[in-house]
Formats: C-alpha cells, structure tokens, sequence
C-alpha cells in the first residue's frame, strides 16, 4: 500500500480550513473549556463498563433461568458496544483526557471486547482516518467479505443481495476481528507499521496473546466454573454479546460514510485533489443528531463529520462545535452531509447498499 497525498491549488479550500481551525479554537479559548473529556466522560464510562459488568456479574452469581440470561448477555452486548463507541474510541484518539496515561488506561478498556489497541490504532487511526473512504486504502470501506461499500470494488453477481444480508453479517464484527486479529498484527508487523508506531513489536504481540487467553479463560471460564449452565449454553450467550455488538458498531460506523452522497475519491498518481479537511468533509455525514438518549450512547459518532476534522477533541464538544463547522462550510460553498435522524441516516445507508449491488455508480 502506498502513500496518498492531499493536495489542491483551490485557494478557497485552504481559506476553509484555515478558518474553520481558527473559529474552532477560538470556540475552546472563549469558552474556557479543554478540547479532552471532563466528568461527563467519566459518568459515561461508569454507565458504559456497568452496562457490561453487571450484567455479567449477576449471570455468575444469581440468575439461573437461561431466558433472563439471555436478557443479560443481550445488555453485555449493547454495553460492550458503548464502550467501544464512547470510552476506547476517545481514548485511542487521545481525546479522552489531557494525561497521557488516562488515555492509555481507558483505551484498554478494549480488553473487555478481547482485544488490544496496537491494531485498532492503525487500522482506524491511521488508516480509516488519514484515507477516509478511498478504496484499498481504507479499511472500513474496502471490500467485506461479500459486502461490496465502495464504487470502485469488483462487482460480483451476488451483490445484488447485499441490501438483505449486509446487517446479519455486520454482527459477526467484533467476533471476527477477535480470531482474526493475530493475522492482521503480523500483516502490520511485515509492513513495519508495528514500529512505526513506535511500539515494540516482540512486547504487543505477547500483550495480543496474554489478552485474548485472559480474556477467553474469563469470558467463558468463570461461567464454567461459577454456573450451571452448558458449554454450549455459555459458548450461545458469547456469540449473543460479540453478535450484538457487532451489529450495532457496524451499523453506526457505516451510517456515517456508506450513505447517498458521500465522496469516494479516487487517487490520479498517488494524489487526491483535495484539502485533506475539504475531503473528510465530502467522505463523511453527520446523522440523527438530536437522537436524545441514542445520541448520548453512541459516543459522537452520530458527529462524525466533526469526529474526521477534530479527532483530537473529545466526542462531548461536538455538539457544540458542530454549528460552527456546518456554518463555515455553506459560507465556503461546501456541502455539509448531515441526515437529520438515525432513520433517515438508516435507510440512506440501505439505499447505497442496493446502488453498490447493482453497478459502479458514477462519483459525485
């Protein structure tokens, strides 16, 4: 894989970016508030990992009827998914707190989802961010499977489909990235990107092993030796949580880049025609902002497109800032993709399904 390069001669581009980095910041100096979390990230963190841990907790110590355990690896799922969302995702962008070892402590709250942060960091932060919706280049976008989200993907017959079996397979997400993620650390590790992480790559993969053995003989032992339930009973309410999960991550990260109207770029000899904050605001959409209790659970990811500008502040600002980067963007003549609820947001995204299954679309 190679570079790709940001560049563009359009003088109101550079103007854009500029000013909205110069009215963004102003915002924080005016208001006097850090761009990292404060006691609202760490409200949320304690109701997220709860979501997970009591649930869990009652499931080895208390219930006994397979229907409410059910129930509850149902809520481990949808509190794993919240942490993914609105605890590690801050935290591996740094955003979370202005202390380094903050960061670093809340961003392994990834464990409970079986998982260490090496991987993640470079396939979302240094990947999906630096080369958002450009095809081989991004992970997200690039081909799943048999779920075709980008234009410039082969086009196989079966796509046709796509619309009715993409939201099944998109709760295999977490379970898949959990087997697979040796495989992609050692793909990394070839590529040198381990290290240019400047992490050592002999001390991540023994933290990558020890984590997943840690968590298996937690996850699925503690249930062996604490209660009643089966094996296959226990190993039923793992896949529960892991599918659950996945199907709610998935979903809300395509809903912000898999919709009608979004660029997919395509690069002319390594080059993208583009400031790099014009193409995130082109490659991204904000959704169902106001969801209320939804919004406040999915971690500002509904802000995406704030989230692809200012990765480096914290998910709880972008409510706040996001009027000023939809303002700066019609004063520039630049579209602003914004799918005013989560429903609208959800059916766009089966719309552009079913435009992918059908042929290559020409790019906007």
């Amino acid at each position: 894989m190679g570079n790709i390069k940001f560049n563009s001669d359009n003088a109101k581009e550079s103007e854009f970016s500029k000013v909205l980095k110069k009215r963004v910041r102003e915002y924080f100096n005016h208001s006097g508030r850090s761009t990292h979390g404060d006691t609202r990230m760490y409200l949320k963190s304690m109701v997220m990992l709860g979501l997970y841990l009591i649930p869990f907790i009652l499931l080895l110590f208390v219930v006994q009827s397979i229907w409410v355990a059910l129930v509850l690896v149902v809520l481990m799922g949808i509190g794993e998914a919240g942490i993914g969302m609105s605890v590690m995702h801050d935290a591996a962008h740094g955003a979370y707190s202005n202390k380094k070892w903050i960061n670093t402590f809340a961003a392994s709250s990834m464990f409970l989802l079986g998982s260490t942060t090496i991987n993640w960091k470079i396939q979302h932060n240094m990947f999906h961010h630096t080369y958002t919706n450009i095809y081989n280049f991004d992970p997200d976008i690039s081909t799943k499977a048999v779920i075709r989200l980008s234009d410039h993907a082969p086009l196989k017959k079966y796509h046709r489909f796509q619309k009715y079996y993409a939201f099944p397979l998109y709760g295999l997400m977490t379970i898949l990235k959990l087997l697979g993620e040796i495989n992609a650390f050692m793909r990394y590790h070839k590529e040198g990107l381990i290290k240019k992480m400047n992490a050592s790559p002999a001390k991540e993969f023994v933290k990558l092993i020890l984590t997943k053995l840690i968590y298996l003989s937690v996850i699925i032992g503690l249930p062996l030796l604490f209660t009643d339930f089966s094996i296959w009973q226990i190993l039923t309410g793992f896949m529960v949580i892991h599918f659950v999960a996945g199907m709610i991550m998935s979903t809300i990260f395509q809903m912000a880049h898999v919709v009608m109207g979004v660029y997919q770029p395509v690069p002319v000899n390594g080059v993208i025609t583009s400031k790099r904050l014009v193409h995130q605001l082109r490659a991204t959409s904000d959704f169902g902002r106001k969801s209320g209790l939804l919004s406040w659970y999915m971690g500002g990811l509904d802000f995406q497109t704030e989230h692809h500008l200012f990765p480096n502040i914290c998910h709880i600002h972008y409510a706040d800032i996001a009027p000023i980067v939809e303002k700066t963007a019609s004063e520039f003549g630049f579209t602003y993709n914004n799918n005013q609820t989560f429903a609208h947001a959800l059916v766009s995204h089966y719309q552009r399904l079913e435009e992918l299954g059908k042929s290559a679309v020409t790019l906007p």
